[in-house]
């Protein structure tokens, strides 16, 4: 039986940066977890192929300007993140 993180559970419901070890960001309502994924609602899935923005630019600016939303539900492997963040919790100044 799958022992979800007592961590990672607290942060369900909660605005969320997923940092991917690829160059995607995720940024969005964390809605569910299980052994292979992680759910999230009302996201911005961000590739930095396509623009000038840094991570830590974009993400700053999600922040202060609120999430762009481009995708109602999306599964992100657990293998392939490298951080979970609240949103709230991105230094802005």
């Amino acid at each position: 039986m799958f022992d979800e993180s007592p961590m990672l559970r607290e942060l369900i419901g909660q605005v969320v940066v997923v940092d991917l070890i690829s160059t995607y960001v995720c940024l969005g309502v964390l809605t569910g977890v299980d052994p292979l994924f992680l759910e999230m609602r009302d996201a911005d899935l961000h590739d930095f192929r396509h623009g000038a923005a840094t991570r830590e630019v974009y993400t700053y600016e999600s922040a202060t300007l609120g999430v762009r939303h481009n995708r109602t539900r999306v599964l992100l492997r657990l293998a392939d993140v490298v951080a979970v963040s609240r949103l709230d919790e991105v230094a802005t100044t």
